[in-house]
């Protein structure tokens, strides 16, 4: 193949990320599913609530970027498995991961505006956080293939500082160890005023279940995009300690 030659996107392979998602059917995992509109593990859609002060149309269109990967947060950012892995041994590797990391309380959460998008972020990254998330960039990634030409183009189009490049070259993607900043998507990304709203109309349930339901991340996430432009899907949980 020549260089300037392009691969078909059917040929591309799949993708897979390591998110860690709220239990499917517990309180957190209702907000956010029901928030996105879109059930990850069954790859449903899920009718939306109401949302004061957003029309059901442009909130449907304000939340379709992250409905296309599903409620969660990243711990380890979409990747191809490098030649000679398959998808059973990054099965045995998340397990044994899991195995091995006691669950992190996220204490209370928070809507905010994080970069141009709405998210729920926990008050403070405390060392167990940050241990957690470096283990899941560190310990996986002799599986991952390098990111492709234009994969990296995308992460550098907002602007990357010599630290960014650094992680972009050796993890292939720039937001991971001291940079990692756990946060759950809640809209596009768009005008200021799209996301205020997008906050008032969560944080009164926000603030519901930091009361009822404080958070803990439990588990490491399996989730998997067949084919580019697809949605990603939960395909497996894997509960940390065993």
């Amino acid at each position: 193949m020549t260089s300037n030659e392009v691969v078909p996107a059917d040929s591309a392979p799949p993708r897979y990320a390591v998110y860690f998602a709220p239990a499917v059917g517990s309180p957190w995992w209702e907000f956010g599913a029901r928030w996105l509109g879109r059930d990850e593990a069954r790859d449903a859609p899920l009718p939306q609530p109401a949302a004061e002060g957003i029309d059901p149309g442009v909130l449907r269109e304000l939340t379709a970027a992250p409905r296309h990967y599903g409620f969660h947060a990243t711990l380890k950012a979409p990747f191809a498995l490098r030649a000679g892995c398959d998808l059973p041994a990054l099965r045995r590797r998340l397990a044994e991961l899991a195995r091995r990391l006691a669950p992190v309380p996220l204490g209370e959460l928070q809507a905010t505006t994080l970069a141009r998008f709405a998210a729920l972020r926990p008050l403070a990254s405390t060392p167990a956080l940050l241990a957690l998330a470096a283990a899941c960039t560190t310990d996986l990634d002799d599986l991952r293939a390098p990111p492709s030409a234009a994969d990296l183009a995308r992460r550098r189009a907002a602007g990357l500082d010599a630290r960014g490049e650094e992680l972009l070259a050796r993890y292939g993607y720039p937001y991971v160890l001291e940079r990692f900043r756990l946060h759950f998507t809640l809209s596009n990304a768009a005008d200021p005023a799209s996301v205020t709203r997008v906050i008032w109309a969560v944080e009164g349930e926000v603030q519901r279940l930091n009361r009822v339901a404080p958070l803990v991340l439990d588990r490491l996430c399996l989730f998997e995009q067949a084919a580019p432009e697809t949605p990603f899907v939960r395909s497996a949980d894997f509960p940390l300690g065993g």
